[in-house]
């Protein structure tokens, strides 16, 4: 669980109310589902319509990504790599066979198993890489969505502020009326402006920045595998790798 993600949005609400409150506003008038309706619906709507279903599917499973970030173990295999380059080195490629076959990790997977085929090294670096900035492209267009929102939120909110009073100016001679469509102009504003910079921007930030993290590691499968390709002392291969976990 990422507390520091939590706490920052908690912190940001209760800054934003706080703030609010201390001005004297009351928290229920901020609550208004019109306001809401046309804000959520139409944000979400319109990336609906911008985004490949695929994308946009992609984008929903990663949203749990932000709260519960995949732990990445990188000095696990490092420690993992050292060992499979002092096997390689001892009886041969062939000794990785069994780890390839064992192995969870669909990108170590298939590195191990080109290996253990005896591919080149420059076509092992090379169908890694492509394979790499394939996975990460596909992963960054699942974020951006998020980013997409966020410039169509504050967008959709002046939609809603503008009907708003709409309704306020058809009700001009009604009090009761006149006082709902202004809340819903203001309110609708107000939902826009900070669904995008409370939470549709930061998400797609922090996505960005984990699929980032995740190439890193991915980055630095290739680096050991190919390393082990090159039949490279294990020691210098580990020296190599600590630059990554550093990192």
């Amino acid at each position: 669980m990422d507390k520091l993600a939590i706490s920052g949005f908690v912190l940001a609400v209760v800054a934003v109310a706080g703030g609010f409150m201390m001005e004297g506003g009351a928290l229920s008038t901020l609550l208004h589902f019109p306001a809401f309706l046309i804000v959520a619906g139409g944000t979400v709507g319109a990336v609906m319509l911008q985004t490949p279903f695929n994308q946009f599917v992609l984008g929903m499973k990663m949203l749990p990504w932000v709260v519960r970030p995949a732990q990445l173990p990188l000095q696990h295999t490092v420690e993992r790599i050292v060992h499979w380059g002092s096997a390689a080195r001892s009886t041969g490629f062939l000794a990785l066979e069994n780890d390839a076959l064992a192995e969870q990790d669909p990108f170590l997977h298939r590195g191990l198993n080109l290996l253990v085929d005896g591919v080149e090294p420059k076509v092992l670096q090379d169908t890694l890489d492509a394979e790499l900035t394939l996975e990460r492209e596909r992963l960054l267009r699942g974020a951006r969505i998020f980013e997409a929102m966020g410039g169509y939120s504050p967008t959709i909110g002046i939609v809603g502020a503008v009907l708003g009073l709409i309704q306020a100016m058809a009700n001009i001679s009604e009090p009761e009326l006149l006082g709902l469509g202004i809340a819903t102009a203001f309110v609708a504003t107000i939902y826009g402006v900070g669904f995008a910079n409370l939470l549709f921007i930061p998400v797609g930030n922090k996505l960005q920045s984990l699929v980032h993290q995740r190439t890193l590691y991915h980055e630095l499968i290739v680096e050991g595998l190919v390393s082990i390709a090159h039949g490279e002392n294990p020691r210098n291969i580990e020296r190599k790798l600590a630059a990554y976990h550093s990192g």
